[in-house]
């Protein structure tokens, strides 16, 4: 990485790319025709900027982000209590930005950060609000919206037309199903339908891809069905299934990392079940 001021030789900067000499660039980045660069910008190693893409604000652009055109990372959040004060934002190394995505800065009253991190698929017409905070490998298809403060764990998928209330969390491995508006939190490995998102079963595609054996998918099966049964039970009721499902089964981890998230704080508490669990309908994109 250069210090402000320098271009290495081996960055590509089209001439009509605005790039403020203060901004950190560096090698084999390529920022093309119509771009704008912040002074308080880091892009790292192989960053392409293809055209017409904003990125300004205390902003991190880790080794080989691909961003298309009409992107704006890093501008100012839409929130009133904003004062402009130096939040920050960070995209995580090999994530893919498609065209028409806005991702805003922090707030000093959230993490001060919106990050996603690596590996990741933000699709065409995206919002990433601010303080939101991505793991890895994350893929959000087009026209996903978020509100401010919404966490997603790593390999979780988000579907077309989405939207996320500010707050709610996404375990890791969930998938949202498209068009299905999520007020509350997505326990890890579950996959949600509807108009307003309703828990309908485990994501049991996207288990068998990253390579859950049989016995720990029948583990989880028993689990999913202690904690939700058919008739369903009041909240106090769940407390004790939850204290059943991690005395049978809490030495796996995946089932463990589920009863974690459950009994977790949570600003929005957990998305209702609609029905018996079933092969997810939504499988990736």
């Amino acid at each position: 990485m250069q210090m402000a001021g320098k271009r290495p030789e081996t960055a590509e900067i089209h001439a009509t790319a605005l790039v403020d000499p203060r901004a950190r660039i560096g090698e084999n980045v390529r920022i093309g025709p119509w771009c704008l660069v912040g002074p308080n910008v880091t892009i790292g190693d192989g960053v392409c900027l293809h055209a017409s893409v904003i990125v300004d604000g205390y902003t991190t652009l880790r080794e080989s982000v691909e961003v298309y055109p009409f992107v704006t990372i890093g501008l100012a959040p839409q929130d009133l209590k904003y004062a402009g004060e130096p939040t920050l934002c960070e995209v995580g190394a090999n994530t893919v930005i498609r065209e028409n995505v806005t991702i805003h800065r922090g707030t000093a009253q959230g993490h001060a950060l919106t990050r996603i991190g690596a590996n990741c698929l933000i699709m065409a017409n995206s919002h990433v609000a601010h303080d939101c905070v991505l793991g890895d490998r994350v893929i959000i298809v087009n026209n996903v919206v978020m509100g401010g403060h919404v966490e997603i764990d790593d390999d979780a998928k988000v579907m077309g037309s989405a939207a996320l209330h500010q707050f709610v969390r996404i375990g890791r491995g969930a998938v949202v199903g498209g068009v299905c508006g999520v007020e509350m939190d997505v326990i890890p490995y579950g996959s949600v339908l509807g108009n307003r998102a309703r828990l309908v079963g485990l994501n049991w595609i996207g288990l068998k891809r990253s390579g859950v054996g049989p016995e720990e998918m029948q583990a989880m099966r028993r689990a999913f069905r202690t904690l939700y049964p058919r008739h369903g039970a009041t909240e106090a009721v769940l407390e004790s299934r939850i204290a059943e499902v991690r005395a049978e089964y809490g030495h796996l981890p995946r089932i463990a990392e589920m009863l974690d998230f459950m009994e977790a704080p949570s600003r929005r508490g957990l998305t209702r079940v609609a029905r018996q669990e079933g092969q997810s309908e939504t499988e990736g994109a």
